[in-house]
């Protein structure tokens, strides 16, 4: 993918950054952001809220491709105030790049929304994807059950559309590999929990290649698993890690600490606890392979691209 105009709204983050060093070199990219940071190469950052039109929509005018992330981490305390933030940073939005799309004379060719593989409900029992998979109503399942209903709530006659049910992201440059090699670091690598939840996850690498499939296939719309065929268990995944860190040793953290633990740094238990158990059905079908469909040849890159102080004490 070459020569494209690419938007990334709220771009700044893990997968943002991702996108941008996957699309950067060879695409014109513009990040629609509350912080702008100064442009660099083909970069460009632009002010925007995520709310209201501001005169930011005119750089959607012949875009390639629309890629929306913005939303407030799910990664803070349950109170009614995060809530009620979660709920409306996502669906306000996408509301508000709906509007804009009808505005313009040439909108974008294919606009991606992000969502979550939480949305399907906690499952030790059976997989989930696309077609055969359940939801429930706790918490966050309805966050995503709202910001899916937002995006499908868009008339968007001449823009593609899609969602990407995207799983737990791993890669080298921030999210969720950080916090767990520091634990794996310290000794604390254990299973979390009684460790039989599901993990299901992707490599960065192949989040921003599903997405680049999705706007060469035109025949392709509508929602997707973006997450590895092969998730493994809480256990399977701390054990993965710890190995491949070198790291023969490491203390499981029980659910009580894990409340404890959670209270402390404000977040909660559930983003450890939850099992999610969920296949990238429709995009195997039509055709995608996973660079990294294993969890050992991932982690094994992303920690190869670390220094030795990252996940060893010595």
């Amino acid at each position: 993918m070459e020569n494209r105009k690419i938007i990334l709204a709220g771009g700044t983050g893990f997968i943002g950054n991702g996108l941008i060093k996957y699309f950067g070199k060879n695409n014109d990219i513009i990040i629609l952001t509350r912080h702008p940071l100064a442009s660099f190469g083909r970069v460009k950052y632009v002010q925007w809220d995520g709310k209201t039109l501001q005169g930011w929509e005119k750089y959607l005018e012949n875009a390639d491709l629309l890629i929306n992330l913005a939303g407030k981490s799910v990664n803070c305390r349950y109170n009614e105030k995060n809530k009620q933030e979660i709920f409306d940073s996502r669906t306000a939005s996408t509301k508000i790049l709906g509007a804009a799309i009808n505005m313009l004379e040439h909108p974008p060719t294919c606009w991606i929304n992000a969502g979550s593989a939480t949305i399907y409900r906690h499952a030790e029992d059976r997989p989930m994807d696309e077609y055969t998979g359940e939801m429930q109503n706790d918490f966050s399942v309805q966050v995503c059950k709202q910001w899916e209903a937002a995006f499908n709530g868009t008339n968007t006659p001449h823009t593609r559309k899609a969602i990407l049910r995207i799983a737990i992201t791993l890669g080298a440059d921030g999210g969720v590999m950080m916090p767990y090699l520091n634990m794996v670091k310290f000794g604390l690598g254990g299973h979390q929990g009684n460790g039989r939840q599901r993990y299901s996850w992707v490599h960065i690498t192949d989040v921003c290649r599903m997405m680049e499939w999705l706007y060469e296939h035109p025949e392709q719309e509508g929602t997707f698993n973006c997450s590895s065929p092969n998730p493994v268990t809480n256990r399977q995944f701390m054990e993965t890690v710890r190995q491949t860190a070198g790291q023969s040793f490491g203390l499981p953290t029980a659910s009580w600490m894990l409340s404890i633990g959670g209270w402390l740094i404000g977040t909660e238990k559930e983003l450890l606890l939850k099992s999610r158990w969920v296949v990238p059905t429709r995009a195997l079908t039509a055709g995608f392979t996973f660079k990294y469909p294993q969890l050992q040849q991932a982690v094994e890159e992303i920690i190869g691209q670390l220094p030795r102080r990252r996940y060893q004490l010595f």
